[in-house]
């Protein structure tokens, strides 16, 4: 039973609220209400009131009646949260050692999408009436409702040419009438038929695939297909039968600069644009969105990983674009990876899940390999196109004259690329003008005063930004610390440097940098890579933003500044990282025409991921950092947990971390290594000490850890512990 009597007419219940809490607290359920499991409810918590859900599993009835406080609302009008949606909350907080209540928090992040929109107020015209006095203004406005639909003032007025005073005579007359219309109409409902693609034989044989996929319950498949070889087009036909059957879809995707492309070719499919699901759409459409899932009006979303705990009403098919990106596992609060927990949302309610990718993640290339995934192969592009040149620049060798860094062979192919009418695109991955700010007199270098790190130079703001914490100052004209002026030097280069040597190169030329930081957020980046679309560039500088999914059809050169940068990290998974996101970017070029040529520079040339790329042989690639992995015990042969504790005290954090070690329960199947300060040792003021816990695949690491930090000290003195299951990022 849910809920237990406690007098006539009066009972109790579980309520999950959004806070790091382990269990439901337990409400008095108001007098001739009733609620059942998933009811979102509003209750008292302390000195506040706090969004909730009423939850599965048996309230304490031991309480003390009178000292249990009642559920203050219930909203009526919202669906419940159903069954599968509250198994997948549990299961991702088991899973992630996160409190039921954070996770919770996800699914509720709207309130004003609780309550129904409030209706607008609009005019329609009264049968028969007419006007006192015909002007030409009144009869636009008459002619203008012959549909006999109502519409709001502002919207009558400008269609009808006339001001706001026109219609309020016409309303004073009592020819109009005020109504009150929906805020919005439902949704349109995509077409299933609208525009159909004519898919190559290699993308109908994948889409067939994907479609009889339905009918085996909670399948995974992989999509590893090539840049270019049309997966988005094979995966729209598995969204059309998802809608066939009644059911809604979801496509993940790892950053909100991908969406603008994204919705145009949706549109050009199914003849509407998907709902969007992302920090960046405004509270009002954020409740819409919502309300819609709930409801089932709305059908399909595009969403970053957050729409993942969007309840919806009907879902049956969910899509991760890009299945390799980091961009889809949450570091903060409680940390999870989207593409996993997309999986387990889709075994829960037995429906199909599609992961996408031209470079997969090694742990997806194994499950299929394995058989636990589906595997569906594109090795060539939908156009024909042949896949890019690669050549390498060995910077030892070849390297560019001091104070440049773009190397002569690069700048050659560049001139080339733009005397025939092509755009090149150069990569870094690394924002601002430069990464290190110093003073040639006394060696001072600018360091965040809350993190360990260096401050970058911002140059189009005049302004040196930690990249951590958001920490930012100007530009001094001195230096602080010797007072010297003219003497402060920026070392290496960022996008905004190459964007400076670009310019002195081919002033000619029309170039644009391409960085998530630079104002005007991602309307603007939104706005750019239309115009790199359309050929409104000649040269394009960009950081990893530009090597996810974009279609530049002009684009023919692929120039990687420093293809060495991420490959010096001490992470388990830098040399695939580095191989995803070379190949991604440089398969940018020549996407639809062919001819595409693709340069590395690098001091590495012998690098086995740089030999992979040259060689386009992933294949041989992915075999050998597999085995790699599974002489290592690395994920995904192994487990891997990590827990990173901070603190204001450096030395009070370092020492509960030595003694959460020697707490750890002895067992020779786990392997503890730490603790040890973070590669970024502090952070916003805290500093951060790391332990690492390794296990074989099999093993329950998860009630490890619970046992190990129940048996270890209390956090004190504002010191936090976050485990962190299955890290992607060791900084």
């Amino acid at each position: 039973m849910l809920f237990d009597d406690l007098e006539p007419k009066e009972t109790i219940a579980s309520v999950l609220v959004p806070v790091a809490v382990p269990v439901a607290y337990t409400y008095k359920v108001p007098t001739g209400q009733t609620v059942v499991p998933g009811t979102i409810v509003k209750v008292p918590l302390g000195p506040r009131e706090v969004i909730g859900a009423v939850w599965d599993g048996e309230p304490d009835a031991a309480i003390n009646p009178k000292k249990l406080k009642s559920i203050s609302h219930i909203y009526e009008t919202t669906p419940p949260l159903d069954k599968d949606l509250r198994r997948f909350v549990d299961w991702v907080a088991s899973w992630t050692l996160g409190a039921p209540g954070m996770v919770v928090r996800m699914v509720l992040r709207s309130e004003e999408a609780l309550e129904p929109e409030a209706p607008v107020p609009g005019v329609r015209r009264i049968e028969g009436a007419e006007p006192e006095r015909m002007t030409p203004a009144r009869r636009r406005v008459l002619e203008t409702m012959e549909d006999g639909f109502a519409w709001t003032k502002s919207g009558l007025a400008h269609a009808a040419g006339v001001s706001a005073s026109v219609i309020d005579g016409l309303i004073h007359q009592e020819v109009l009438e005020v109504v009150f219309m929906p805020a919005a109409p439902p949704p349109p409902k995509p077409q299933l038929d609208y525009a159909q693609k004519e898919l190559t034989p290699a993308q109908q044989a994948a889409a067939e695939t994907l479609q009889d996929s339905f009918d085996k319950g909670a399948a995974v498949t992989l999509i590893d297909g090539v840049t270019g070889s049309g997966k988005t087009e094979v995966y729209f036909e598995a969204i059309a039968e998802a809608l066939k059957r009644d059911k809604q879809a979801l496509v993940l995707l790892p950053e909100i600069a991908l969406t603008e492309q994204f919705l145009r070719r949706f549109e050009q499919r199914f003849g509407v644009y998907p709902a969007e699901w992302h920090s960046e759409i405004t509270p009002k459409n954020r409740a819409r969105v919502w309300r819609g899932v709930a409801s089932g009006d709305v059908r399909v979303v595009i969403g970053a990983r957050s729409s993942l705990f969007l309840p919806f009403k009907e879902l049956g098919l969910i899509i991760v674009d890009e299945e390799h990106d980091g961009a889809f596992k949450q570091d903060d609060r409680v940390p999870y990876s989207a593409r996993d927990m997309a999986v387990v949302r889709g075994h829960i309610s037995r429906f199909p899940v599609v992961l996408a990718s031209a470079t997969p993640s090694i742990e997806s290339r194994v499950n299929a390999e394995q058989g636990r995934y589906g595997l569906v192969e594109l090795p060539d592009r939908a156009s024909g196109a042949a896949l890019p040149d690669l050549s390498a620049i060995d910077m030892r060798l070849d390297g560019p004259e001091q104070g440049r860094w773009l190397a002569p062979g690069l700048v050659g192919a560049i001139k080339e690329s733009y005397a025939n009418g092509d755009q090149s695109l150069l990569f870094l991955n690394r924002r601002g003008y430069a990464p290190l700010t110093l003073c040639r007199t006394c060696g001072h270098r600018f360091q965040c005063p809350h993190c360990s790190t260096w401050l970058v130079e911002h140059r189009f703001q005049k302004k040196l930004v930690c990249h951590h914490c958001g920490h930012n100052e100007r530009v001094p004209e001195s230096c602080p610390s010797c007072q010297s002026t003219n003497t402060l030097v920026a070392c290496g280069p960022g996008v905004e440097r190459i964007a400076e040597e670009v310019s002195d190169l081919f002033p000619q030329a029309r170039t644009l940098v391409l960085s998530s930081d630079l104002p005007g957020g991602p309307e603007r980046l939104k706005r750019e890579m239309k115009i790199v679309e359309e050929g409104g560039a000649d040269i394009i500088i960009g950081t990893q933003l530009v090597a996810k999914g974009h279609n530049f059809p002009k684009l023919k050169l692929v120039g990687v500044v420093d293809a060495d940068l991420g490959l010096a990290h001490g992470d388990p998974r830098a040399a695939e990282k580095t191989f995803q996101l070379l190949a991604q970017v440089t398969g940018r070029a020549g996407r639809v025409t062919g001819g595409g040529r693709g340069f590395l520079q690098t001091y590495s040339a012998d690098h086995p991921v740089i030999r992979a790329l040259l060689s386009n042989d992933k294949h041989a690639f992915y075999q050998a950092e597999i085995e790699a992995r599974r002489a290592a015990g690395l994920p995904p042969f192994g487990r891997l947990a990590a827990v990173v504790i901070s603190g204001p005290d450096k030395v009070f954090a370092e020492g509960y971390a030595r003694q959460l070690v020697r707490a750890a329960p002895q067992d020779t199947a786990v392997t503890l290594l730490g603790p040890a300060e973070a590669a970024l040792a502090m952070v916003r003021g805290r500093y951060r000490f790391r332990l690492l816990a390794m296990a074989p695949r099999q093993y329950d690491l998860q009630t490890y850890l619970r046992a190990w930090l129940a048996a270890g000290p209390k956090p004190s003195k504002g010191l936090r512990v976050q485990v962190d299951i299955d890290p992607q990022h060791f900084l």
